[in-house]
């Protein structure tokens, strides 16, 4: 199935020219000039990614970034001219999956798009796949490796972006190991590893907030000085 990429880019030259490339790549793109119609673009249809610009006139970038992690959790790539630390950091925070500053190549572009995508959630499984799943329990959460959901106790479903997801599964299926950021910067990207490793620490926060694990005494994922992190619920495979 033909992967849908929506970008919203204010500038028409690197809109044209990330539209050129995602579409020779085989990609069906749609393009936005501003934020305002992002929310309707995501409604009208599946949208597996979507690739944008931080600085944009209406709305900024990271507003809507927020917007969209309330309720959807579509792959989102940042584009931007900022290239401060600091600002790499809030947009992973925030809910990116991945953040590239500009100028940049078409070819990188094309590179962080499949490393997300495949990254991203998988198709939804046909009945005959169910009784294949893979499932860990861990206090009162549910971790489904093959619908790549994650759901509390009562079954209410608590949505991860595919990072999240990744590093979650990274950790579980190694519980009571201590993992260093590179470890886990290769179990979540790969070869397309970010070239900063807060990305680990950014993405950890995110999660000890959605388990509800207290950041200043945790009981799931815990900090090892000068190690880096170490699952201490061992997750019983089902």
């Amino acid at each position: 199935m033909t992967k849908h990429v929506t970008i919203v880019e204010d500038d028409p030259d690197v809109r044209a020219v990330l539209a050129r490339s995602l579409g020779a790549d085989g990609y069906r793109v749609t393009e936005l000039a501003t934020g305002v119609g992002i929310e309707a673009a995501l409604s009208a249809g599946p949208v597996d990614l979507v690739i944008l610009d931080i600085g944009l006139p209406d709305i900024d970038g990271l507003t809507i970034t927020q917007q969209i992690r309330r309720h959807s959790d579509v792959a989102i790539i940042i584009v931007s001219g900022r290239g401060d630390l600091a600002d790499r950091i809030v947009g992973l925070e925030i809910g990116a999956d991945d953040y590239i500053t500009k100028p940049f190549e078409p070819r990188e572009i094309l590179a962080r798009v499949r490393s997300v995508l495949r990254r991203g959630r998988r198709q939804a499984e046909t009945v005959a796949d169910v009784d294949r799943r893979l499932t860990y329990g861990f206090g009162q959460w549910t971790l489904d490796a093959s619908a790549q959901t994650l759901a509390s106790v009562d079954g209410k479903a608590i949505a991860l972006t595919s990072g999240e997801f990744k590093l979650l599964e990274a950790m579980v299926t190694r519980a009571n190991r201590v993992l260093s950021r590179n470890q886990l910067m290769d179990a979540c990207y790969g070869n397309n590893s970010p070239a900063f490793d807060r990305s680990i620490d950014v993405c950890v926060g995110r999660l000890r907030r959605k388990l509800k694990d207290d950041p200043r005494n945790p009981a799931l994922i815990r900090t090892v000085r000068n190690g880096g992190y170490i699952f201490a619920a061992r997750g019983a495979r089902h």
